[in-house]
């Protein structure tokens, strides 16, 4: 009997764009144009009769209709992602793909993740990093640790660690012709920023200090490199206490003042629901909350 399915591509742009609510947005996840997301969704309904959202000059909804058929799409492709999972795994048990943040990669993980081959020499490490969120079927990334607010539509995210924000600078910063004793002498230091837009104003303001500008100073994409621009005796950066902790206990970093303040996000261990009982993928997110117990 034939199965009159519609195209594989056609569903898995339909699922995207039901998921996020957004055509553009979908392309960008499929590294597609956003004509070519409307096009498949907009066959996918001819092919299937009906209206699967409701589209208006600047959103789109789902219909009634839309939202049970995006449900049940999204159910067999996560059960055809697993069965293939299952294929590749036969044929790389040993390697697990992890995605994470190039900062948090070499702030925090990668200092530790000798341990985690000591404890686990059958599997090979594959990271990766970017700042986009893992791809976990087209980039065949197993696990992914995030720094955010938690909510990734479609997988399991679990909090790992929430983290402090303070300011750090080198031990050479409390030398000099204005070395820093208090908060009010960062008026004569440079201050450090990085891509995360980390608040000095915030800290500045709970710190009670005054005539110091918060938007002055040079700007990192990378947390790591506004760090190191720190440890090399540049400037003072609002570190985060995951990515300085290390530094600190070496003494690279000082941390010339107590006021701290939480942060708004922190860092999250993301994986399908569906993979988590893989071993490979349960040793490693185990061992994450192992090495964060210590």
């Amino acid at each position: 009997m034939s199965r009159q399915l519609p195209p594989l591509t056609t569903l898995r742009s339909f699922e995207a764009s039901a998921r996020l609510l957004s055509f553009s947005k979908a392309a960008d996840e499929l590294h597609v144009t956003h004509g070519a997301v409307s096009r498949a969704v907009r066959h996918l309904e001819d092919h299937l009769g009906v209206k699967l959202f409701k589209r208006s000059v600047r959103a789109v909804n789902l219909t009634a209709t839309g939202a049970a058929y995006a449900a049940s799409v999204r159910d067999v492709l996560g059960r055809l992602a697993t069965a293939t999972a299952v294929i590749m795994d036969q044929q790389s048990m040993g390697v697990l793909n992890i995605s994470t943040l190039d900062s948090f990669a070499a702030k925090w993980l990668i200092p530790r993740l000798f341990r985690f081959r000591q404890a686990h020499g059958e599997i090979d490490v594959r990271l990766s990093t970017s700042e986009k969120l893992a791809d976990f079927v087209n980039d065949g990334i197993d696990i992914a640790i995030r720094y955010g607010s938690g909510r990734y539509p479609g997988v399991k995210a679990e909090l790992l660690m929430r983290e402090d924000l303070f300011p750090v600078c080198s031990p050479l910063l409390l030398k000099g012709p204005h070395p820093l004793k208090n908060a009010a002498d960062l008026k004569h230091h440079t201050l450090i920023h990085d891509a995360f837009e980390i608040d000095w104003a915030m800290w500045l303001k709970t710190a009670a200090v005054e005539g110091v500008d918060p938007h002055r100073g040079p700007r990192f994409e990378s947390s790591f490199h506004a760090v190191q621009a720190a440890i090399q005796g540049e400037g003072v950066v609002l570190g985060r206490s995951a990515l300085v902790s290390d530094d600190l206990k070496a003494g690279r970093l000082v941390k010339p003042f107590s006021v701290s303040l939480p942060a708004d996000l922190a860092y999250y261990v993301a994986y399908p629901a569906q993979t988590a009982q893989r071993p490979k993928v349960r040793a490693f997110r185990d061992w994450l909350f192992e090495e964060v117990s210590r």
